[in-house]
Formats: C-alpha cells, sequence, structure tokens
C-alpha cells in the first residue's frame, strides 16, 4: 500500500486547489536532476482558468493526505520515487505553468 503524505497546496492558480489541499488522489513531484527545491516543480498541476475562477466552481473538498510520486531523485526524502517526507508544501501561489511550482520541502541527500 503506497504511503500517504501530508500535503499543504499554496498553489491557488491550481484546479486542484481546494482550500489548500489537493483534491487529486495523487501527485507527482518533477525535477529528476533538482539539487535545490526550485528545480523540482508539481507535475500534476492543471491552470485553473478564467472561467474556473468563480467561488462555486472552487469550493468542495480535497483530502489533507495524498500519494507523492517523486521524480527528484537526489531528495533525502525520496525512497523508490515515493516521497516519505511526512509531509510537503508544495508551493507557488501565481504559477500558470507547473514549472513555477515547486515542491518547498525538497532537501538534497546527495552528498
Amino acid at each position: 500500500m503506497p504511503e500517504l503524505t501530508e500535503l499543504k497546496c499554496n498553489v491557488q492558480t491550481c484546479v486542484h486547489n481546494k482550500n489548500f489541499y489537493c483534491d487529486r488522489d495523487g501527485i507527482v513531484v518533477g525535477g529528476s536532476s533538482a539539487r535545490r527545491a526550485e528545480e523540482t516543480c508539481c507535475d500534476s498541476f492543471e491552470e485553473r482558468k478564467e472561467s474556473m475562477m468563480n467561488a462555486a466552481e472552487v469550493t468542495g473538498s480535497a483530502s489533507p493526505t495524498s500519494k507523492i510520486d517523486c521524480k527528484a531523485t537526489d531528495c533525502m526524502y525520496n525512497h523508490k520515487c515515493e516521497c516519505h517526507a511526512g509531509k510537503i508544501n508544495v508551493g507557488g501561489s501565481h504559477a500558470c505553468k507547473c514549472g513555477e511550482t515547486e515542491c518547498g520541502t525538497f532537501e538534497c541527500g546527495c552528498a
């Protein structure tokens, strides 16, 4: 069974963000050659379009936990491409594309 991680998302421009939680069952953190948090991203990011900005479409619920598939192989929390940090924070509050997001919990475990 995949490990669930507490996920806090500050990317309010993402269609999956529901009150700072993600409504997806799991996300993918990208950055296979990342050495810094700024070199990671949320590959699951999808921009919330102008037509989706009204409150009725943003409401709903999401779980505070999620399965995190992690491509940032040098992150100290990455074990067999799964995040084992316990909790992560995805940042990029004004992102328009996934490259403008990042895993704020990333810590390089390389020597």
